[in-house]
C-alpha cells in the first residue's frame, strides 16, 4: 500500500469518527425529549460502520465507512408525572431510553479515535514530505 491510500484510510476514518461524535451529541441533546415530530420521544440513533473494500477479495480493507444510522429498538423508559403535557391517562410520561454515562463513554471513544487517525495522517505527511526530501 502507497502512502496515499494510508492517508486516504484515515481520512475516512475521520469522516466516520466525526459522524459518530454528531450522532452521540444528538443523543445527548434530545436525552430529556418526549415528543418528536414523528410521534412519541426521541430515539436514541446509533451508527453503524462498514470497512470500504479494498478491490479485489485478497486485498484488506481500504477503510471505514457509515453503513447506517439505526434508531434504538428499547422501550422509551416511564416516569410518573401526571402534571405533565404528554402524560398517559395512568399519568406516565415516555423518555428517550438515553443512559448519558453510556453516551458520553462512546463520545470519548469516538473523539479518541479521531485522534488516532488525525495522527496516523500527520505520520504518513511526515514520511511523505521525508521521501521527498530524499529525492532532492
Amino acid at each position: 500500500m502507497d502512502l496515499f491510500g494510508i492517508m486516504n484510510i484515515s481520512a475516512s476514518g475521520l469522516r466516520a469518527e466525526r459522524i459518530r461524535a454528531e450522532v452521540v451529541t444528538a443523543n445527548l441533546a434530545n436525552a430529556e425529549s418526549t415528543r418528536t415530530p414523528a410521534g412519541g420521544p426521541y430515539r436514541r440513533q446509533m451508527v453503524q460502520f462498514s470497512s470500504l473494500s479494498g478491490g479485489a477479495r485478497s486485498l484488506p480493507a481500504s477503510g471505514v465507512r457509515v453503513l447506517s444510522i439505526v434508531a434504538d429498538t428499547a422501550p422509551p423508559e416511564r416516569r410518573y408525572q401526571p402534571g405533565h403535557p404528554d402524560a398517559d391517562a395512568q399519568g406516565y410520561v415516555n423518555y428517550p431510553n438515553i443512559n448519558p454515562i453510556e453516551e458520553m463513554v462512546d463520545l470519548m471513544n469516538a473523539v479518541r479515535s479521531y485522534e488516532l487517525n488525525a495522527a496516523a495522517v500527520q505520520s504518513t505527511k511526515s514520511m511523505i514530505q521525508s521521501s521527498l526530501d530524499l529525492l532532492r
